[in-house]
């Protein structure tokens, strides 16, 4: 609907010499604070200086241009002091956009923005020497989430994950595991046991041997090699089977050992083009002209780095794909390295860096408000997450349904596990550093991810105890009728800005207040046995439809019953 008020505006505006885009027509509209006042308001303030007019002058100017308009959309179009209101034909609104969603179902609120697009979203990426644990769970939850919205607004989406199987981490691993390990230990819990094998070896006093490992690595050495394809087996294993259990899938699985041999040939162009220069024996790219300082490509013993790898991967990618967006979903911490891998990309002589875009998100953090990467010294590993989320959503469960089964109890309580850690994540802004506390996530009342689930299973309560009838008649609505269809009706609005500036929590946001507005409207609404049961009832199943299409951009899967 408010396509219409813009379009409506432009014609008028265009009158009276005030040259403004839909975007920046857009940025001005403004939601009353009460509906008495109209749906859409335009203030005028902004052009009395240029005019040399009050704003009030300028709102009825406006208004007297625009003149008729399509009374199948609005009721009135009035002024009031320096505001042009508009007031949406409530029938048409609610025909509209309950119709719209019930006969597109899954497709509601699909955007074209990204069509004959394609976008390669890279994210999760881990630390493969270890097991899977809370420092790349952001990547992962965030990723997914913008991976889905992109292929939601008409992008053709390539999911990556790009371990780091290689590097001086690696040489860790080995190291340590060369010095203490014993090979009858991976048969049971393998990446626990290389994890206490990975720390004892990450001590200052090893840093030389663990050096000299990675660099065997590099050449070839064949013992070392061995050791280096089992632990990436046995780490794939562990990580494919985390995947599974948070329903996130990939595409292409592009690790960094890949990009090794092809690294040297990016050496080889960066010296051609003489972009680099040999500095205290190491390959340098000086950036200071930038503000980007001095970037490392080769290190003084002939080994090389994650950037020059990342180089390789950016033009490999490239010409695999040919993207006209490369997202790399990874902590704020690397911006430098992002902003430094962009520009080399540049001065390379590659266009398309431009496309390349480093979508960055802040920490978690405990209770306490600092870092949440490491417990005594251990890492805080995902299983051990979701079990300690899933026993306290059993707790919950067991309050409402104290005689449920086992088998379903462990099922939804699994499913609320997962949608109250991405809900708990994804309604912050994404660049924020987020209170990472479980018991609050998982909490069936107030923003959380199992307050909409249980949204959900109401709506779907209503709909399981009546019939759905395809027709139904809109008489004159209630005002929590109306809130709830202009709720909906914005959803597309929402999907193409989340999509513009590769933000979900504008789609969990969403999902809150919608959620909100559907309660409100049960509560004061009757549906089953009400003179208005046929509307309300299309409107309980819109409510629904909707919810899920938001929830799944999110990556979370919606309960049937709670």
């Amino acid at each position: 609907m408010k396509k219409e008020v813009i379009k409506i505006l432009k014609k008028p505006l265009k009158e009276l010499k005030i040259y403004l885009s839909d975007s920046e027509i857009e940025k001005l509209i403004e939601i009353p604070p009460s509906s008495e006042m109209g749906d859409y308001s335009f203030p005028c303030f902004s052009f009395a200086e240029k005019m040399k007019m009050d704003p009030h002058e300028i709102a009825l100017e406006i208004r007297e241009k625009i003149g008729d308009f399509p009374e199948t959309e609005f009721d009135e179009i009035d002024t009031d002091g320096p505001y042009v209101n508009f007031f949406v034909n409530q029938g048409g609104l609610a025909r509209e956009t309950v119709w719209n969603i019930i006969s597109q179902k899954k497709k509601f609120g699909r955007i074209d923005a990204g069509k004959g697009k394609k976008a390669v979203v890279e994210f999760s990426s881990p630390n493969i020497a270890k097991p899977f644990g809370i420092g790349h769970l952001r990547s992962t939850i965030i990723g997914n989430s913008l991976a889905n919205i992109l292929e939601f607004s008409g992008y053709k989406v390539v999911r990556l994950n790009y371990p780091a199987d290689w590097g001086t981490q690696m040489g860790k691993l080995i190291f340590g595991f060369q010095k203490w390990g014993k090979e009858r230990m991976l048969d049971k819990e393998p990446m626990e046991y290389l994890l206490k094998i990975y720390i004892k070896a990450n001590d200052k006093k090893y840093e030389e041997a663990t050096r000299e490992v990675f660099k065997k690595m590099e050449n070839g050495d064949r013992k070392v090699l061995l050791l280096w394809k089992l632990f990436k087996n046995l780490a794939m294993a562990d990580l494919k089977k985390t995947y599974k259990t948070l329903g996130i899938k990939f595409d292409s699985y592009e690790f960094e050992s890949m990009y090794n041999k092809k690294s040297n040939e990016v050496l080889e162009e960066l010296k051609k083009k003489k972009i680099v220069v040999k500095s205290k024996g190491a390959q340098i790219v000086n950036l200071e002209f930038y503000g980007l300082g001095t970037a490392l490509i080769e290190k003084t013993d002939g080994t090389t780095l994650y950037l020059t790898r990342d180089l390789a991967a950016a033009i490999d990618r490239y010409k695999k794909y040919g993207f006209d967006k490369m997202i790399y979903e990874v902590g704020q911490e690397q911006k430098l390295h992002f902003n430094q891998l962009f520009r080399i990309l540049e001065m390379m002589g590659n266009k398309w860096a431009k496309n390349c875009i480093h979508v960055d998100h802040g920490l978690y953090l405990g209770k306490s408000g600092k870092k949440l990467s490491t417990r005594k010294g251990k890492t805080i590993l995902l299983k051990d997450i979701l079990e300690e989320t899933a026993e306290l959503a059993k707790k919950e469960i067991r309050k409402k349904e104290p005689d449920l089964s086992k088998k379903t109890l462990n099922e939804r309580a699994s499913k609320i596990a997962i949608a109250a850690i991405f809900y708990g994540d994804l309604k912050n802004n994404r660049a924020s550093n987020i209170i990472f506390n479980l018991k609050r996530f998982v909490s069936f009342d107030g923003d959380t991810g199992p307050y909409l689930m249980y949204s959900y299973a109401r709506a779907s309560s209503i709909l399981k105890k009546s019939e759905i009838k395809s027709k139904f008649e809109v008489n004159e609505l209630e005002e929590k009728e109306f809130e709830l269809v202009k709720k909906l009706s914005k959803f597309p609005e929402i999907v193409f800005n989340a999509q513009q500036s590769l933000n979900p929590s504008l789609i969990a946001n969403y999902s809150y207040q919608l959620s909100q507005v559907f309660n409100e409207f049960y509560h004061s609404c009757k549906v089953i046995g009400s003179t208005k049961e046929t509307f309300r009832l299309a409107l309980v199943q819109a409510f629904r439809q909707v919810l899920k299409n938001a929830m799944g951009l999110l990556g979370i899967e919606m309960l049937e019953r709670m």
